[in-house]
């Protein structure tokens, strides 16, 4: 048995696990593999958000059999893979800090064309992307939907990936970040300019099935654009003035009606004008109240991630 590592690794490597106890074991020896055959110091720092399928007992087995390279946490409860990361990357003791997922789509032979390009580059963040990726189509929607919505509301490269490599000294300043809901990739680019993308492999899903239903992936997508633009606001400015607009040329149509022609309003041009300035006042409240309740999840200080233990 490998004594525990006591110096400061050169890179910590953050795997956030959820559901995945059949491929823990290959992912954990590809990583060490990897780092060995680079002759580079580093941890292996894996983060169990509230597994159901025994991945905790296997990452038990597994720091048995390697001690010195691997931290485990198990978190109190299920928090969502970002904020799994981000609690990997407040234990994380490396210069550089790499995060990868569970699930071996990415594989870790691939962490060698992150180093690579940070050893000759020194980017402050270096993205591994893969042009082709196999996941279910509703992942894939929702990647491209995120990516859009980043180019067209946030002024982004609209590029980001689970797989990259970020300073110490970045990840420092990430894990300032107040907010229960955590979207990694954007919070960085609220610290730094200085991103690299490196094309990397991406390979179907070798083991069960992705932990995003279509559930989860349409409340990430609502948090995202709730918390990270201010997109539905503008919504309802801009929307307000079109409804207001078209409301001011029918009232015109039916007064011009009334006094040269002589027609009757009637009841139907009033109830809909009364049920369509409704349903806009209803989609404005129903807008400000989920930002008044992200506002007051936030300012009640709740917590992003919470450790059950640390072996």
């Amino acid at each position: 048995m490998e004594p525990p590592l006591t110096h400061q690794p050169e890179f910590s490597v953050v795997v956030p696990v959820f559901n995945s106890k059949d491929s823990l074991e290959e992912l954990t020896e590809g990583i060490i593999s990897v780092f060995h055959k680079l002759e580079r110091s580093f941890e292996l720092v894996l983060v169990d958000d509230r597994s159901t399928d025994g991945s905790w007992e296997t990452l038990i087995v597994l720091k048995q059999k390697y001690p010195r390279w691997l931290t485990l946490v198990r978190l109190a409860k299920n928090f969502g893979q970002h904020n799994a990361t981000l609690c990997g990357m407040h234990l994380a003791r490396g210069e550089k800090i790499i995060t990868i997922d569970d699930d071996l789509q990415t594989p870790p032979a691939e962490i060698k064309k992150l180093i690579a390009y940070h050893d000759s580059h020194g980017n402050e963040v270096i993205y591994g992307i893969s042009p082709i990726k196999k996941h279910h189509f509703l992942r894939t929607w929702a990647s491209q939907l995120l990516k859009y919505l980043s180019e067209k509301f946030r002024n982004t490269p609209g590029e980001g990936s689970s797989f990259r490599l970020i300073t110490k000294s970045l990840a420092d300043k990430l894990k300032q970040n107040p907010s229960f809901f955590v979207f990694i990739d954007e919070i960085l680019l609220w610290y730094t300019d200085d991103i690299a993308f490196v094309e990397v492999t991406h390979l179907p899903r070798k083991y069960n099935h992705s932990g995003y239903s279509f559930r989860k992936l349409w409340s990430l997508v609502a948090n995202l654009v709730i918390f990270y633009t201010d997109f539905p606001l503008k919504l309802m400015v801009y929307g307000g003035f079109v409804a207001s607009f078209f409301s001011f040329v029918l009232g015109i149509i039916f007064i011009i009606k009334k006094l040269f022609f002589n027609v009757p309003l009637g009841y139907t041009s009033l109830i809909v004008a009364i049920l369509f300035s409704t349903s806009i006042i209803l989609l404005s409240l129903g807008i400000i109240g989920e930002y008044l309740s992200r506002i007051y999840k936030v300012q009640n200080h709740k917590p992003s991630f919470s450790i059950e233990k640390i072996v």
